[in-house]
């Protein structure tokens, strides 16, 4: 049964490769130039979207396709544009070391500090935010980044316009993946399949193919949840008034004429065991900063640390038992375990890595991701992909081989860290670290 629900999404991912291609072109036609959308899209708040790559970008992406291909050509507006960063870069730098030397003299002379200047950003937005959220990736549906609410509706809607095709297949996933209670899902499933599963026995018990829709069993583990109607549609049940105590009621009856296939039935019930909910993948949300928007955007938004009801219930209790824990002498193990149980309440982690030169490559990663993932995302966005490089902490420490296999959670990298990037083998001719279609990705100077 597994089989038959991965081939029939083999097909759905089939067919949205192939809208995702564009429009299609007969080969004695000309070809005509188009305009690339941006990366991520989305409505009501979604992930922000990028501008069309301007000129200076598209000759800089066209220099890295030379460079990587082996091509030489010139390259003059990417070098200048390059230059540019670099001595922005530079600048910012003196400029770090100079504040940091007028504060120690401060500090040394008593005198206040002077007041920060008002932030330039919209005012709908806190200045200080990091990234503006975090969201997901989902191949089977579509090509758009957006968030986990915003993927919700849109999967739903994908799911109940697959209907036409599998009914059967596709109303056991809209079951798993659009509702919220999983308890209530597992009881809903459970009883689904009895009620199929006394058809499969008693193929000749009349009693066993009525479900009467007000009946008590019915309403408390089945009614309301999404998919389940299609389900039994699927299954072979129609829905009928019929008498009842001296009324009438609705009923769903099960057709007779099913009864010659019952081996329906079992595919149906198979299916809704074997089905998974259609999964989310996390999107890094890539971002390059220059030092100065790096030390300006530190904040977190909500959805690094959202938080249920039950889980605001806990950290209030998690409080109340800190407060009498700090009128006690702690171990060193009691301590590491309440540092564990803070962090805990991240669900993300927003890892930023720092460049020799100054520049900073900034992704989100699920807490429970490995570090190895980290290195990975490195490798992939740096110009010398086969290099072997170093990844150090802040306190000093150097993330090992040993450190791969442990979540960001266990390295306590959660919710923000930056690390230190250095080549640790032979080092590329290129005086930038970042690959040139990642650089443009820096705000305008």
């Amino acid at each position: 049964m597994a089989d038959k629900i991965k081939k029939f999404f083999e097909k759905k991912k089939v067919e949205a490769k192939f809208k995702m291609a564009g429009p299609g072109h007969k080969l004695t036609e000309s070809k005509k130039p188009t305009t690339g959308g941006s990366g991520k899209s989305g409505a009501g708040g979604g992930a922000p979207s990028r501008a069309n790559p301007s000129v200076e970008a598209r000759q800089a992406g066209a220099a890295a396709l030379a460079r990587l291909g082996g091509e030489k050509r010139d390259t003059p507006a990417f070098n200048t544009s390059l230059a540019a960063i670099q001595a922005q870069v530079k600048r910012e730098l003196e400029a770090e070391k100079k504040a940091a030397m007028e504060r120690e003299e401060r500090e040394k002379s008593g005198t206040p500090p002077s007041e920060p200047p008002p932030p330039s950003e919209p005012e709908d937005m806190s200045p200080l935010l990091a990234v503006r959220g975090v969201y997901f990736k989902c191949p089977l549906v579509g090509p758009e980044i957006l968030s986990k609410d915003e993927w919700k509706g849109k999967i739903k809607e994908f799911l109940y316009e697959q209907l036409a095709d599998e009914k059967g297949l596709t109303a056991c996933l809209i079951i798993h993946s659009c509702n919220k209670n999983k308890d209530k899902v597992e009881q809903c499933i459970e009883t689904l399949s009895k009620y199929l599963e006394n058809i499969i026995k008693n193929p000749d018990e009349e009693k066993y193919r009525k479900i009467r829709l007000s009946n008590r069993i019915f309403q408390e583990k089945v009614a309301g949840l999404e998919g389940v109607m299609e389900f039994l549609e699927a299954a072979g049940f129609r829905q009928e008034t019929l008498p009842f105590q001296e009324r009438e009621e609705p009923f769903l009856v099960f057709d007779v004429s099913v009864l010659q296939d019952l081996e329906n039935l079992q595919v149906l019930m198979d299916a809704l065991h074997s089905a998974e909910p259609i999964g989310l993948e996390l999107d890094r949300n890539v971002q390059v900063l220059l030092p100065t928007q790096a030390a300006q955007k530190t904040e977190l938004p909500p959805a690094f640390f959202t938080m249920t009801p039950d889980e605001v219930k806990r950290e209030q209790q998690l409080r109340t038992e800190r407060v009498e824990s700090s009128l006690v002498l702690r171990t060193k193990a009691m301590r590491e375990k309440e540092e564990q149980r803070e962090m805990k309440k991240y669900r993300f982690a927003l890892i930023r890595v720092r460049f020799p030169d100054g520049i900073l490559l900034q992704g989100t990663f699920g807490v429970y991701e490995k570090l190895s993932e980290v290195f990975t995302f490195v490798q992939e966005h740096i110009v010398f992909s086969e290099g072997e490089f170093v990844l150090t902490t802040g306190t000093g420490h150097r993330l090992t081989e040993a450190d791969m296999n442990k979540t960001l959670l266990e390295l306590h990298l959660v919710p923000a860290s930056i690390l230190l990037f250095v080549w640790a083998g032979e080092t590329p001719s290129e005086d930038y670290y970042l690959k040139p279609e990642v650089m443009l990705q820096l705000q305008s100077l």
